[in-house]
């Protein structure tokens, strides 16, 4: 039997299909949500879910929480003398959620449909696979969670063509996913997201605020004690529902050195600190639209999955950013897991499910790098070229053509990067393919290098040098890239501009940054067109002619007024 998985940060759930429709699976105690939360005591007993979240108010160090931040990196977890992956952690919860299917069941459960954020990389979706095939499940399908969310929501069965923008808040990852419907196909329009924004940094904002009216400083607090007053604050942050203030107490220390710690903390206050918070959650926002080339006021739906929708400091946001109510005739926490079910039904293909076309796009753009040529005999290594772009729809496949940068080069190294920053060095690097090419002059020599992606995340490049018709050929496997968490974010968080040399001038500092992150925003011809005259200035500002500079940096500056 095939049921559908919601792997979450903070919580997990499984699901099957019956002739009513999906069901949630109950775990051994119950509930549909079971904590992703792992715990390994000395003996090497594994406890997941709520015994291990007990746990971590006891034996703090013996427990993983929001691990799925790290999937896919080479990041340990060290519990009780032993070490541990995300994945590996992962699978733990994944078997105990197959455990529970089966005894529910009555019947044995050999593979899953897991969703993953629309945001993650092929690394992560990869990771998430191994986790799955760990656990004892065939895993094939690996569907985002904004697709499971809007299949579950019924969005293929309604009778007119409708745009939806499913706004995806959970424990700990952040997506949106524009989809159009017309005639029975649900296609991803475009994805955007943050893998590092999510509930639970609502409520470290809310620790923070705690500790800080308390006189408290965080590197004051032992394990167990930042295990209580995180409990409070989690607790606090959802009373917010219906209180327009709440009190924080919490106990510090133990025994006779145990004090009693207070505070009083009003809505208005928490809704400030998390300012920054939501506007992070613009930005994907603003380029999913952008991607999708549609206006706030083309989209006919919200959709709002995950638990962290439930807030109230958040849907008082989306309301006002929206400017409309969005769509909760499902359980937030639910969705995902029932639409996983509903695909599994669809790949079992069962007569109770109409069989709908689903699209998907690629989440991040892939490229390689290249030598450009800023005139004069100079050239400069170390620039980043889209060949496939983000929210491409997939399959896709496109070439591109590049020719040798130097006299007498003998090889061409492709390197496989993905990411959205100018710079290559700035991008995830995947792997790579070399091939050999005729000595001669620079651009004589030139190779053909396609990219394929296709539904299941495979990447293969292949190379074909025109002169000599010699063809290479590599399927990129990124598990095979040993990069840590640590790199990946930084890779990913839009850190090109901190790569620029300083610069003299307030003003060209300011302008170099809105320009680089404009650039990462943008698409196609628009991208080139700011590449161009981002590299105009930067050779002005070598120069030093102040004049120059600021008739340059105006020209730059209207530039971006003119396209954002």
């Amino acid at each position: 039997m095939i049921i559908g998985i919601d792997l979450g940060t903070t919580n997990s759930l499984a699901a099957y299909f019956t002739p009513e429709g999906p069901k949630i699976i109950p775990n051994r105690l119950g509930e549909a949500l079971t904590p992703s939360v792992v715990s390994v005591d000395e003996e090497g007993t594994v406890y997941v879910g709520e015994t291990a979240k007990e746990r971590r108010a006891l034996y703090p160090d013996t427990v993983a929480a929001t691990f799925k931040r790290s999937m896919g990196s080479e990041r340990e977890y060290h519990l009780s003398g032993r070490k541990f992956r995300a994945e590996e952690l992962s699978s733990f919860v994944l078997r105990a959620l197959k455990e529970d299917a089966e005894s529910f069941l009555g019947e044995e459960v050999t593979e899953a449909v897991i969703s993953v954020p629309a945001y993650f990389d092929d690394k992560r979706r990869k990771a998430t696979k191994r986790a799955g095939e760990m656990a004892g499940l065939k895993v094939e399908r690996i569907i985002s969670e904004p697709t499971a969310a809007a299949i579950a929501y019924g969005l293929y069965e309604r009778k007119k063509n409708t745009r939806f923008l499913v706004f995806d808040l959970g424990g700990g990852t952040f997506d949106v996913s524009i989809l159009e419907l017309f005639d029975h196909i649900l296609e991803v329009r475009a994805v955007a997201g943050d893998n590092y924004l999510g509930g639970e940094d609502f409520t470290q904002t809310l620790l923070k605020l705690f500790l800080k009216k308390c006189g408290l400083k965080p590197e004051e607090l032992d394990r167990r004690d930042e295990v209580r007053f995180y409990n409070e604050a989690e607790r606090a942050k959802r009373r917010f529902n219906d209180e327009g203030q709440v009190e924080l107490s919490c106990a510090l220390g133990t025994g006779e050195e145990r004090q009693e710690k207070r505070a009083v903390i009003s809505y208005q206050e928490y809704e400030k600190e998390c300012e920054p918070l939501l506007e992070k959650i613009k930005l994907p926002v603003k380029r999913s639209l952008s991607d999708a080339r549609l206006k706030l006021s083309d989209i006919d739906v919200v959709v709002l999955i995950g638990g962290a929708t439930r807030l109230q400091i958040v849907r008082d946001f989306l309301i006002k950013l929206f400017r409309k109510f969005p769509d909760t005739n499902i359980n937030p926490d639910e969705a995902v897991a029932l639409g996983a079910a509903i695909q599994a039904a669809m790949k079992e293909r069962r007569d109770e499910v109409r069989e709908v076309i689903l699209t998907d796009v690629c989440s991040f753009t892939l490229g390689t790098d290249v030598v450009v040529d800023l005139g004069g005999g100079v050239k400069e290594p170390g620039h980043f070229c889209p060949i496939i772009e983000r929210n491409t729809v997939i399959p896709a496949s496109r070439t591109e053509r590049f020719y040798t940068a130097h006299d007498r080069q003998t090889k061409i190294c492709i390197r496989v990067l993905q990411g959205e920053s100018r710079f290559a060095e700035n991008n995830l690097y995947l792997g790579e393919l070399e091939v050999e090419v005729p000595q001669g002059p620079a651009g004589k020599e030139s190779v053909d290098v396609t990219y394929t992606y296709d539904i299941n995340s495979i990447l293969e490049v292949e190379a074909t040098v025109l002169s000599t018709g010699e063809t290479k050929k590599v399927i990129i496997k990124s598990e095979d890239n040993q990069m840590t968490d640590q790199q990946i974010a930084e890779r990913m968080k839009e850190l090109s501009y901190l790569k620029i040399q300083p610069r003299d001038r307030e003003e060209n500092k300011l302008v170099l940054l809105k320009a680089e992150r404009v650039y990462e925003e943008l698409l196609g011809e628009e991208r080139r067109r700011l590449e161009a005259q981002i590299q105009r200035f930067e050779e002005v500002l070598k120069g030093g002619d102040r004049d120059r500079i600021r008739e340059e940096r105006e020209a730059l500056q209207a530039f971006l007024d003119d396209i954002w």
